[in-house]
């Protein structure tokens, strides 16, 4: 059907305006990990467009939150 998304890593980077290959996430993910004060939607990372739509889309429990879970877990994953 057209205009479907695959809610993946791969396609949320693209909805954030990122690169969005294995490699470049893995590398976002390595450069940008938070301490266990900083919340996925605080992180200084983010533009307000990118902010704006993490919020959004996790206060909707929308299908992208699956996703925003798996990416807010491995950006903590130092801690």
């Amino acid at each position: 059907m057209l205009g479907d998304i695959d809610y993946t890593m791969n396609e949320l980077f693209a909805q954030l305006g990122l690169e969005n290959s294995n490699a470049d996430i893995e590398a976002f993910i390595a450069a940008n990990q938070l301490d266990e004060d900083t919340t996925l939607a605080t992180a200084e990372f983010w533009n307000d467009a990118q902010r704006a739509f993490i919020v959004e889309e996790w206060k909707k429990d929308a299908v992208w939150a699956m996703v925003l879970d798996e990416l807010n877990t491995r950006l903590h994953e130092a801690n």
